[in-house]
């Protein structure tokens, strides 16, 4: 389905049929895709495997299985191209999905470029970004497990929030260690968690030994997703065979979850008549970026075709662009499986951006391997030219975006820029994912003056690489 707007104007490429242009691209229920993509299927390189901290050698199902479902564990370590998405899913997804992708002829204009620009716009499922893609389906299958308790993390609050609601779809208890600085800076956020019966907890926290063993070095300490992933992980590890630990970001199978957004775009850019020269992601761990990415790119790998696909991060969490591809922890303390990642090292602590969900030291072992082989493409960007991005794309297109969000919104107005400069049309199709109705305090800072660019020095890249052992 498409939807219509009128406009008695015809402006740079933006062409018009008897004054009627297509604003927003709307795929049926019925034409839902009922399959997601593994893209592991595709790579010329396989990513290496993950790595048992005591061992050293890699990973069984069985190890894993004590801390993910089952299902899920087999979903991390297949291989398979397209796996079936269960009934019981779909019919959840369809509450919110097939997702839009609009047309921002808005941000066009204010532009005045002559790149077209799309944005597919997963902020509209009920937690308000894509993060339920992920979530319902894990819930879904430790539910189908008999597992009862599930405990997590979150950064920014979009995932405890997808993970909250998806608990209360499943009869699951959940426990959720939310970033204290996030915590503080988004008390809506853990509003909306408790509204949806998840118990929130500030991290670092006191209810486990590692949140103890922090506080007692740092009372102050900010916090980060590294240290949050070691307190949940810590529970689930501790509180018997019916609990285990579900995070939102990183692993193959989270990624496989969001390709749902990717495989909805191929057929709407069909629809639009259009194809993408470029494709934008925000880059914390991965999963809106995979989500948007990975199946545009598996054309790439099969057809021979050439869009480039981009992640996008912030200077002061640059895991990509200025980070070491070596084994990592996920976590701070050391408890999670090794990963081959492009990392800061599992000790850094970034600076208190608002874009929470991008606090994360390291990238997924998958978009770390495409990145290793050039077949992806990164830049970071500074904070105050993402809110300025936000700021422009709300008053343009009338969404407030998350500030995670603002990242891709930033880096596709530097390429409708560029296009202007080379007098070079292109096409540009970035993730929106999520919307900032419940980060307008981040705004606020930001129209007072009161948020800064961090410049982080190599210095402190350096030290907490160097304490990494060197396995590759």
């Amino acid at each position: 389905m498409v939807v219509f707007i009128f406009d008695q104007t015809t402006k740079n490429n933006q062409t018009t049929h008897n004054n009627m242009k297509t604003k927003k691209f709307m795929l049926s229920e019925q034409q839902m895709p009922t399959k997601w993509y593994n893209i592991v299927a595709d790579m010329p390189n396989k990513p290496l495997p993950a790595l048992d901290p005591a061992t050293k050698q890699p990973v069984t199902f069985e190890s894993l299985s004590r801390v993910f479902g089952e299902e899920l564990v087999k979903q991390e370590l297949s291989e398979e191209r397209f796996i079936e998405i269960p009934d019981e899913v779909q019919d959840l997804y369809k509450i919110w999905r097939p997702t839009p992708l609009v047309r921002a002829y808005g941000l066009e204009r204010m532009l005045d470029t002559p790149a077209k620009i799309y944005f597919k716009n997963e902020s509209t499922s009920p937690a308000g970004s894509h993060k339920p893609n992920t979530a319902i389906p894990q819930a879904y299958y430790n539910a189908k497990q008999g597992i009862k308790y599930l405990a997590t993390e979150t950064g920014g609050g979009q995932w405890g929030s997808a993970m909250a609601l998806a608990c209360q779809y499943f009869n699951i208890d959940l426990r959720v260690y939310m970033v204290k600085v996030s915590c503080e800076q988004k008390p809506y956020r853990k509003l909306l968690m408790n509204a949806w019966g998840a118990n929130v907890i500030p991290s670092p926290s006191t209810t486990t030994r590692f949140g103890r063993d922090v506080l007692a070095k740092d009372p102050d300490c900010a916090g980060n997703l590294g240290i949050a992933i070691s307190e949940a992980v810590e529970v689930a590890l501790e509180h018997g065979e019916h609990t285990r630990y579900c995070l939102g970001s990183v692993m193959n199978h989270v990624l496989l979850h969001q390709t749902i957004i990717g495989e909805e775009a191929l057929l709407q850019m069909e629809m639009a008549g259009d194809e993408p020269d470029v494709v934008i992601g925000c880059f914390g761990g991965g999963s809106n970026f995979a989500g948007i990415g990975f199946p545009f790119l598996r054309r790439n790998l099969t057809e021979g075709k050439r869009t480039r696909i981009v992640a996008v991060e912030p200077t002061s969490c640059p895991k990509l662009t200025r980070g070491e591809f070596q084994y990592d922890f996920g976590d701070t303390a050391g408890m999670t499986p090794m990963m081959p990642m492009y990392t800061l090292g599992h000790s850094f602590q970034p600076s208190n951006i608002h874009a929470g969900g991008l606090r994360y030291h390291g990238a997924g072992s998958i978009v770390s391997q495409l990145y290793k082989d050039r077949l992806i493409e990164a830049q970071s960007v500074p904070q105050l030219e993402t809110f300025a991005a936000g700021m422009m794309f709300a008053n343009s297109e009338g969404i407030i975006p998350a500030p995670e969000s603002c990242h891709a919104i930033a880096v596709a107005i530097r390429e409708a820029k560029r296009a202007k400069e080379e007098g070079c049309p292109r096409t540009i199709l970035f993730n929106l994912s999520g919307n900032g109705m419940i980060d307008l305090y981040a705004f606020e800072q930001y129209f007072a003056n009161k948020l800064t660019d961090y410049d982080l020095p190599e210095s402190e890249i350096r030290r907490s690489i160097d304490e990494l052992e060197r396995i590759i």
